[in-house]
């Protein structure tokens, strides 16, 4: 018994730095409603620049105080962050917010290697809480016992700060309507930067209280962001009371699911998480949603077909593409072959969220199922690659069928959530059951047939395939489903009253974007001879997402150029510099707060700058290249 009372008090000890994070982004989020993907980056420095402070000051004030002094710093950084980026997108839609967070994470991962270095930091032990104490032979920690009081004692203080001053008065009635605030003479500028400042003091300090518990390393951040979004939406987005309780349960969850149930142990939050957001879709403690911003992919211009020039033009850059084998050497055939499977992944992603209106953050689920569908065929049945090829993605059209009858009942933030935890719970099946999947030392050995075993032959089925299903895609966008697909996304109310059974039509648009994706991670199977649970991470759901706002979600051509563009500069940084994230990271944010409608989208604005100040009988008024929503 007195073991299971000190695991019990283990995980309340790492549920007070959980609720600290996860209070300071539900904050951020109640008030400017900004999915800040970044908020692990804030907790990454806090615990970095802590960890310098602590070093350098002696005794127990200067531990103490480097604690108290680097989560200031973190939070003065996150206020020259919110005025000079954040500021300028408040108004964008989510996805494009999310994109510049994860940005700014990328720039930081690297950041923190060039200033701190690549091996892990070990801090000392908090001064006054160095030793232990017996419970019944057993032993507690007596900084576990600090985070345990200090958990509640955070929640009084935010409690109070919220209840009983005007700033906490004035955040609540932001949360509930901003706009009435802003029409009561209320500068939404500052209170935002208030409120922002506040919720990454609260992650730098939940992230400079786990050094004397865990080492200091540069992939925190990924790390601790999954199991924040999961607190805060379990708790309820906004709710200070929910991110504690929810944090509680997480961290009992991660202390003893891997003693009852070893097997299963990473998946029991993300099942808790998935199992909430269906019978609660707003959380334990939230309130439902308010209507959410315009959905990406709605301009002034509606969608028509290509042209018979336009037609031209892009059969004539297929057929450029295929002439790479000529002169092209086995290096960048492998890599024109990984970007062509990229380009199955964007369209597939861009198809579900620009037609459909529905923002998945895990996608890379069907990728990855199509993948493994693939090595279990060739490994365990023996399958032959074409038989292998065509059955495998129907593993990630099941896992489609399945989640999407689900997710399709929320919308907005929720039902991204609720994709990222059906995602998050394929990855832990596929990490934890070894029998099967290999776990993270993957299914090995799945090479292509001979016919296809060159990097030639395999470039030019890795292009055809992704013109055909590039083709087929942009078919469906002006068929009568198509037509449907966006009324139901366009006007939900006008759709039904019109016949249009919208879930209906929204999961079929669900199933097949997985199916599609599952033909790509099928591909790159046996591009790369093996499949491993990264193929179903969060990190590649976020790159497909990259890849659809970098090249115009407003636009229909616009996933293919992005993922291009995205793979081939992802790919040609890392083989020019140990700075790649870095740079690459300062790029996404540039194209997010410069060119917000992504590079299709740029280029068709400035062709229709040019056709208005253009004279009559020019040629600059011939019809644009590329056509918008």
């Amino acid at each position: 018994m007195a073991f299971y009372v000190v695991q019990f008090l283990t995980g309340l000890a790492s549920a007070a730095s959980l609720f600290l994070v996860a209070s300071g982004l539900s904050i951020i989020f109640g008030v400017t409603r900004i999915v800040n993907f970044a908020h692990g980056a804030f907790y990454m420095i806090g615990a970095y620049i802590a960890f310098t402070l602590t070093e350098r000051l002696s005794g127990a004030f200067g531990f103490w105080g480097g604690i108290v002094m680097a989560a200031f710093a973190v939070a003065l950084i996150g206020v020259i962050v919110e005025m000079v980026l954040l500021r300028r997108i408040y108004h964008a839609p989510e996805l494009f917010q999310l994109l510049a967070t994860f940005g700014l994470t990328l720039m930081v991962e690297d950041l923190v290697v060039l200033i701190w270095g690549p091996d892990d930091l070990v801090g000392r032990r908090a001064p006054g809480f160095k030793g232990a104490i017996d419970f019944f032979g057993q032993n507690i920690p007596s900084y576990d016992l600090f985070l345990i009081v200090l958990g509640p004692v955070v929640l009084s203080i935010l409690w109070l700060l919220f209840q009983r001053t005007r700033w906490g008065v004035l955040v609540r009635a932001a949360t509930q309507d901003r706009d009435m605030v802003a029409a009561l003479g209320v500068n939404q500028k500052w209170l935002f930067t208030s409120v922002f400042a506040v919720g990454v003091f609260l992650a730098a300090l939940g992230g400079a209280l786990q050094i004397p518990r865990d080492a200091v390393h540069h992939a925190m951040d990924l790390r601790i962001i999954v199991e924040v979004f999961v607190v805060v939406v379990i708790g309820g987005l906004g709710s200070i009371v929910g991110a504690f309780v929810a944090a509680v349960l997480v961290s009992e969850l991660n202390a003893f699911g891997i003693l009852i149930f070893p097997k299963i142990s990473i998946i029991l939050v993300f099942l808790v998480m998935a199992v909430v957001l269906i019978v609660r879709p707003w959380g334990l403690f939230g309130k439902p949603e308010a209507a959410a911003r315009k959905t990406p992919g709605l301009t002034v211009n509606p969608w028509r077909p290509l042209t018979s020039n336009e037609r031209l033009a892009a059969l004539a850059a297929l057929v450029i593409a295929a002439t790479l084998p000529l002169f092209a050497g086995n290096y960048v055939l492998t890599v024109g072959s990984e970007i062509a499977i990229f380009v199955i992944f964007a369209v597939s992603l861009h198809f579900l969220m620009s037609v459909g209106g529905l923002a998945s953050f895990g996608h890379a689920a069907y990728f990855g199922l199509g993948a493994y569908g693939v090595a279990f065929l060739a490994k365990i049945a023996g399958l032959p690659m074409v038989v292998c090829l065509l059955l495998g993605p129907l593993l990630g059209c099941m896992g489609a069928a399945v989640f999407g009858f689900f997710a399709v009942q929320l919308s907005g933030v929720y039902f991204a959530m609720l994709t990222l935890a059906f995602a998050q719970i394929v990855w832990s099946i596929a990490f934890q059951w070894v029998s099967v999947t290999g776990g993270d030392n993957g299914i090995l050995g799945v090479w292509p047939s001979s016919w296809a075993a060159s990097p030639s032959h395999f470039y030019w089925l890795a292009l055809g395939v992704a013109a055909l299903v590039t083709v087929a895609l942009r078919a469906m966008v002006f068929s009568p489903f198509g037509y449907a697909l966006r009324a139901t996304r366009d006007s939900p109310l006008r759709s039904e009253a019109v016949g249009i059974n919208a879930k209906r039509i929204q999961w079929t648009a669900f199933v097949i974007a997985g199916t599609t994706a599952g033909i790509g991670g099928a591909l790159f199977a046996y591009l790369k001879g093996s499949v491993f649970p990264d193929n179903l991470g969060i990190s590649l759901s976020v790159d497909a997402l990259v890849m659809v706002l970098l090249g115009g979600v407003e636009t229909v051509s616009g996933p293919v150029i992005g993922a291009i563009v995205y793979k081939a500069l992802n790919i040609w940084l890392v083989s020019q510099t140990d700075l790649s994230k870095l740079v690459l990271g300062g790029f996404i944010v540039l194209i997010v707060v410069v060119f917000p409608k992504g590079i299709v989208g740029m280029l068709e604005m400035l062709a229709q700058r040019r056709r208005k100040t253009s004279p009559p009988g020019s040629p600059l008024l011939a019809k644009p290249i590329e056509s918008v929503e």
